[in-house]
């Protein structure tokens, strides 16, 4: 299975940052035959600024140009594709943070709207941050049927929560696709600890495609460092820097083979609901 993760810059400039893309994907190294599974990073075509930009180009789920235009890049080019997230209407004035799986036909297969909104203070440029300002939160895991293996979607700041991972490995995830956006201040001291502990928690791929660098002429910063890792928690290819592709090739017998030496997910005791606290003073 032939990984590709697209470590991106993505600013306000919505023609850029579709250009960079597709330049990328004319250059992307391949096999003739082999399937392709690209991973685009958070906010792949519109990102930085305040979060209320996201407003004005988010169009509805059948009319949204963002999805339009990813569509066409999987078919012409021949990819399945997590496209990232973009910004699509919810209908009161906020928008969900979404990401769409398509096959190389361009046809949705799956999608999967931002669980947990990041609403924290963070010592850095920005300071203060409040997406659930613009966002509304999704309410739903997805896990799909993919040639690659079944495979769960999360955004960013999902990373933070186990319990979302351990319910997509509960509903078959093999592998986990991570868009993301870590600042530099949160990714320098969580990012390769949160991406190694998921893995290793319930056994997945995780394909964590991030944004890199200053943004917007010294706006937000991102951490980058996109990378595969495998469900022993090591790392296949990362790129901690710069702007480029991340490839990795996945063994799934592998994957096979440590859920069976190591059944984690029969011997849970916590999935047990007669499982009870028991009180100290009987």
């Amino acid at each position: 299975m032939q990984i590709n993760l697209l470590q991106c810059q993505s600013s306000q400039d919505v023609s850029k940052n579709l250009q960079y893309i597709e330049s990328q994907l004319r250059l992307l190294p391949r096999e003739e035959g082999e399937a392709q599974l690209v991973v685009l990073p958070e906010c792949c075509l519109l990102f930085g600024g305040h979060e209320s930009l996201q407003l004005e180009y988010a169009g509805d789920n059948q009319s949204n140009p963002f999805k339009t235009a990813l569509a066409d890049l999987a078919r012409r080019y021949d990819i399945y594709l997590v496209a990232g997230s973009i910004p699509v209407a919810v209908g009161d004035g906020r928008v969900y943070n979404r990401t769409y799986l398509f096959d190389n036909q361009g046809q949705v297969l799956g999608e999967y709207d931002k669980i947990h909104l990041f609403d924290v203070d963070v010592s850095d440029g920005t300071k203060e941050y409040r997406e659930s300002d613009t966002f509304c939160a999704g309410d739903k895991i997805s896990v799909i049927d993919t040639p690659f293996g079944k495979l769960g979607l999360a955004i960013c700041y999902d990373l933070r929560f186990p319990d979302l991972f351990r319910a997509m490995r509960l509903a078959g995830a093999e592998l986990i696709a991570l868009p993301a956006a870590f600042t530099k201040v949160t990714g320098e001291a969580h990012w390769q600890t949160l991406i190694q502990a998921r893995a290793i928690e319930n056994q997945c791929f995780i394909l964590a495609a991030a944004q890199w660098g200053q943004h917007n002429q010294g706006g937000r910063e991102t951490w980058g460092q996109s990378m595969v890792v495998d469900p022993w928690g090591r790392i296949n290819a990362q790129k901690m820097t710069g702007c480029g592709w991340v490839q990795s090739k996945l063994d799934r017998d592998e994957m096979i083979k440590i859920r069976q030496q190591m059944p984690i997910a029969s011997n849970n005791r916590f999935a047990e609901p007669k499982l009870q606290h028991k009180d100290a003073n009987p």
